[in-house]
């Protein structure tokens, strides 16, 4: 079991287990007591047989999504549809979402939604995850997440060499694809904020340096190769700036780079660990971790006057925050009784709540950008796998590689 027992080992090096990477396969481990029943119907086929099976994959999302008691028979809502070819490996795709019956003495089926796309054979997959968010939308007023991605970080041991993978796949785990292979440790992807960037660090060359990566591309840059620490990039909303941790001049401090000029500006300026900033989505204030109460607590620095508040009280260790989408929660890894969990604090009323409730110990926090649910490392049997847990702690899925260990993760931005 991994016993996360400083803020450095968490914050700068991670040790990997012995796996075999292959794609990760969502289980839903806890859904909404009373989810709402949808009917979801083979779609139609006419000509060649498309290589995806659209009806199947929204099944598979709003299944998962743990607020949708999906099956194809009788509900009072209905999605159904059709595929058509229409030439050049092209498809004409069409759906409707039909409310039966709408209340007492409604005998005429309401029409929801009701949409037509032509896409490619390529994209059929990335059109049912859209669908999927339409009508979850529709249904619950939240918008759907499950046309975005996961980045994280595998590893791979044959005999004595060791490879490190950061890959990035879609939400649901499919098309899983490779951003950067090495022989040396890769951790901390953060997504920036229109998702065609990641931040991460290598340890490429025996010492950690902060790279940005297009993702599209693959074209990278090096943005910070100090002396010591260079670890725990963040982007601020506008994508301008990464804030850092930097130890160039003694212990680690919170540092903001401006991009574009490379120009530094120290935040935290004390002999203390200060690491994990995250920014608040206004752009006014970061969170942190830092151990200058004696144990690692969140505090929360205001850019504008630099006046440092701690945030949290509950439990001895709390660290690697992120604020929520509405800015009014903070997510984290909370440690209480010798095991770690995900908790959310209220900075309203300050009220504390874990989610996860675990029997072993769950890692790395990433916030989903609908704020819904918060995605996670934890442990599955004794290998490293990713979790999902819904906020509000209803819904509960298991994200395992198949052959293999999974860590470090980050849920991205809407990607349109």
């Amino acid at each position: 079991m991994r016993q996360l027992t400083s803020i450095l080992a968490m914050s700068f090096f991670m040790l990997f287990s012995h796996a075999a990477f292959a794609m990760l396969s969502m289980e839903l481990t806890r859904g909404v007591s009373g989810a709402m029943p949808l009917s979801i119907k083979p779609f139609t086929i006419q000509g060649q047989m498309p290589s995806q099976d659209i009806a199947a994959i929204i099944s598979h999302d709003l299944k998962n999504s743990g607020r949708f008691k999906v099956s194809t028979g009788s509900a009072d809502d209905v999605v159904m549809g059709a595929v058509q070819e229409v030439g050049m490996n092209r498809y004409q795709v069409s759906f409707q979402l039909i409310e039966r019956f709408k209340g007492k003495g409604t005998s005429q089926p309401t029409v929801l939604l009701n949409h037509k796309y032509v896409v490619s054979g390529e994209a059929l997959r990335s059109l049912a995850h859209h669908i999927s968010d339409a009508i979850y939308q529709q249904m619950t007023g939240v918008r759907g997440i499950f046309s975005t991605r996961l980045a994280y970080v595998v590893v791979q041991r044959t005999g004595g060499a060791t490879k490190y993978v950061l890959e990035v796949a879609d939400q649901d785990g499919y098309n899983p694809r490779p951003m950067l292979v090495s022989t040396d440790p890769i951790m901390s992807p953060a997504w920036s904020h229109d998702g065609k960037r990641i931040a991460y660090v290598s340890f490429e060359n025996q010492h950690a340096a902060v790279y940005v990566e297009e993702v599209a591309t693959g074209v990278r840059h090096l943005v910070s190769d100090f002396r010591g620490i260079n670890g725990a990039p963040a982007w601020s909303p506008d994508g301008r700036k990464l804030a850092l941790v930097l130890s160039k001049s003694g212990s680690p401090n919170i540092y903001v780079m401006d991009l574009a000029s490379r120009q530094l500006t120290q935040l935290t300026h004390d002999d203390y660990i200060n690491t994990e900033p995250s920014w608040s989505p206004d752009g006014k204030n970061l969170v942190f971790t830092s151990n200058r109460s004696g144990n690692p607590q969140i505090y929360q620095l205001s850019m504008a006057s630099k006046a440092v508040t701690r945030l949290t009280y509950e439990g001895k260790y709390n660290a690697r925050a992120s604020y929520t989408p509405d800015g009014n929660h903070i997510t984290m890894l909370n440690q209480e009784s010798g095991l770690y969990n995900i908790g959310i604090l209220d900075l309203d009323t300050g009220i504390f709540r874990v989610l996860t409730n675990s029997t072993t110990d769950n890692e790395s926090p990433s916030i989903a950008p609908n704020g819904s649910m918060v995605l996670f490392g934890t442990l599955d049997n004794g290998r490293s796998v990713l979790g999902m847990v819904a906020t509000d702690g209803s819904v509960q899925i298991r994200l395992p590689a198949r052959q293999g260990e999974v860590q470090d993760p980050a849920w991205s931005p809407f990607m349109v």
